[in-house]
């Protein structure tokens, strides 16, 4: 654990123009479990309670600002108007965080995955917690597979000794793969007075970063390196990168489920978002998609392939197969929702079944009512959204319309095939659907005339036919 007495400011680099995505929308806003990019790194840095957030934005800066308070509304915003390297966009964050001598992390809106666990531990090694002493700059490293043009770092008697582009590094640095993520977790007091000494003589004219880490140990400052599964550094540059990010996202969140109890009968088709909670024995079978803001309770069933998005699902439900659940939707304790059945802004009651090729929308279900294949809640006028309220233990009939505004009490039975616009009373019993008409003898006269219309090319009589 860190020190909560320690201040933590977090500065986020978004400024990026992200080219190879080819791509009008600003990189930073790509998704990756449902949510932009930038809003993992903000939500890795949320979890240590950052006393102040700083968004550095560029490309998109009007865009990606306001991406950036939807998820922290006090992130305070800086612009990079001109692009000099990942050293001068800190540096635009100076008067932002004027007066701050805490713990400042450098993160970066294209690297999605950082946990905050990972943070956590940067933060305790920049405090000495460890073994080592208190060190002013400590970088991010991990393991390359294939180290390729990532810059090395290189650690002699246990500190950073220095950070070496791969262009630039001899034989033996080469041969080194413990490799340069760019996240800093830098001494607050020390941050700026490091980066106001770096120059930009060099082939870009560019500020770097990671300058300050000869600048500090010239200064007698410790630097540090915090290591990580390499996965967790990955960067996105292109549309190739975004979605080996969702792949490691979606294998980490696959992980996580199981190891809390959820059975997931397929892992490798169950798809998450970032937020997706599921209870203890909840079991998801193949094919299920959860959009953001769904809950799944202890021992719900969620069935193959559905699709659920802003909707909460209580203890021992029974969704799908094939249903799909909306923002808004409210599943009860113990209710099933069956096979194309669509749920939309309603709640189905503890116990309610709502089982076949149903569409329930901006109504209410009771405890223990019934809704027959077919039942569709006609929620919509043309203009405006009405509600249909539905009674404990009322059962529906098949093929049932419900023209909002409606209500059906409490134990009524509504028969099959009905369209109802006006309340049924608690325990009535309603029909609303034209008389049945039988004329004996006529099927053979009917099909006479629809065969003359055939060969007349769909006309009878010089009239036109109905349609087919």
């Amino acid at each position: 654990m860190t020190d909560p007495t320690r201040p933590v400011a977090a500065v986020i680099l978004a400024a990026g123009a992200g080219t190879r995505m080819n791509s009008e929308l600003p990189k930073a806003l790509h998704l990756v479990g449902g949510a932009p990019m930038l809003a993992h790194a903000l939500m890795a840095a949320q979890a240590l309670d950052p006393e102040r957030v700083c968004i550095v934005v560029g490309h998109g800066g009007a865009e990606v600002a306001r991406a950036a308070r939807d998820w922290h509304d006090g992130a305070i915003i800086v612009e990079q108007a001109e692009r000099r390297g990942t050293g001068h966009a800190v540096l635009c964050a100076k008067d932002a965080l004027a007066g701050f001598a805490g713990d400042v992390l450098i993160l970066y809106a294209d690297t999605p995955l950082i946990s905050p666990e990972t943070l956590a531990r940067m933060q305790a090694a920049r405090a000495g917690d460890d073994a080592r002493g208190a060190a002013a700059v400590v970088v991010l490293g991990f393991e390359a597979a294939h180290p390729g043009g990532y810059g090395r770092l290189i650690v002699e008697n246990g500190a950073l000794a220095r950070i070496v582009e791969a262009a630039e590094a001899s034989e033996a640095e080469r041969a080194v793969t413990l490799c340069n993520s760019g996240v800093m977790c830098v001494d607050g007091a020390a941050l700026f007075d490091l980066l106001g000494q770096v120059g930009a003589d060099n082939a870009k004219g560019e500020v770097y970063l990671t300058d300050i880490i000869g600048l500090a140990r010239a200064a007698g400052h410790a630097c540090a390196v915090v290591a990580c599964p390499e996965a967790e550094t990955l960067g996105v540059n292109d549309r190739a990168d975004l979605a080996a990010a969702e792949a490691a996202f979606q294998a980490r969140k696959r992980a996580e489920a199981l190891d809390n109890g959820v059975t997931l009968r397929a892992p490798d088709t169950v798809f998450f978002s970032h937020d997706t909670w599921l209870g203890r024995d909840a079991q998801v079978e193949q094919n299920v998609v959860f959009g953001p803001g769904v809950t799944v309770e202890t021992g719900a069933l969620i069935r193959a392939f559905s699709h659920l998005e802003g909707a909460h699902v209580s203890a021992g439900a029974v969704v799908g197969p094939y249903a799909r659940l909306r923002p808004g939707a409210e599943i009860g304790n113990d209710a099933h929702v069956g096979n194309f059945v669509e749920i939309k802004n309603a709640e189905i009651g503890e116990g309610a079944k709502v089982n076949h090729l149903s569409y329930v929308g901006d109504a209410t279900v009771g405890m223990g009512a019934n809704l027959g294949a077919g039942t569709i809640t006609c929620n919509y006028d043309g203009h405006a959204k009405h509600r249909t309220e539905i009674g404990a233990a009322a059962f529906i009939g098949s093929n049932t319309a419900l023209v909002a505004p409606v209500r059906v009490g409490a134990g009524a039975i509504v028969g099959a095939g009905s369209t109802i616009t006006q309340d049924v009373a608690d325990d009535a019993l309603a029909l609303a659907r034209a008389r049945q008409i039988a004329l004996p003898g006529r099927a053979g006269a009917m099909r006479k005339v629809l065969a003359a219309r055939d060969r007349d090319g769909g006309h009878d009589g010089g009239r036109d036919g109905g349609q087919d």
